[in-house]
């Protein structure tokens, strides 16, 4: 990367230096036996520009990650003042079940969170949850009054039927 840095650098320099020297006419035959030893270095350097033209696609892909890095690095330190998290307010707020779900968690207001935790307690206690498919819960008496007469519901229809239940 560092020769591929100076190659640019040589390519650069003789370029700058004739379009300063033409105002001055009488040094001008002096120059161009100057430039004439400088313009072999400068074919020279034309064909180690190509490879280094070569090598700098291949270092810029390795340049880039270093900066990816050094992003993340910053945002875990911006993180760490909001490290603790606040309930959603409308989550914890009490609800009162009705009397179909309130057999199976109780009558007294509960979170909507707390309201679920219960069902699922219910659910696994009676061994309600299908054994060749876990996401299918088999609704015995008391849920099939919760989840309207159903006798099989999933349970992300569950979490639905039983919202319905809650106020």
């Amino acid at each position: 990367m560092a020769t591929a840095k100076k190659a640019a650098a040589a390519v650069k320099k003789p370029a700058a230096k004739p379009a300063a020297k033409p105002a001055a006419k009488p040094a001008a035959k002096p120059a161009a036996k100057a430039a004439a030893p400088k313009a072999a270095p400068k074919a020279a350097a034309k064909p180690a520009a190509k490879p280094a033209a070569k090598a700098a696609p291949k270092a810029a892909p390795k340049a880039a990650p270093k900066k990816a890095a050094a992003k993340p690095a910053a945002k875990p330190a911006a993180k760490k003042p909001a490290a603790k998290r606040t309930p959603n307010a409308a989550f914890m707020k009490p609800l009162t079940p009705s009397a179909a779900l309130g057999e199976v968690v109780g009558a007294k207001p509960l979170p909507r969170t707390e309201v679920t935790k219960k069902v699922w307690e219910y659910i696994k206690k009676n061994k309600l949850q299908n054994a060749e498919n876990k996401r299918n819960i088999d609704a015995d008496d008391k849920l099939k009054a919760i989840f309207g007469g159903k006798k099989q519901v999933t349970m992300f229809e569950m979490t639905k039927l039983i919202s319905a239940h809650l106020s």
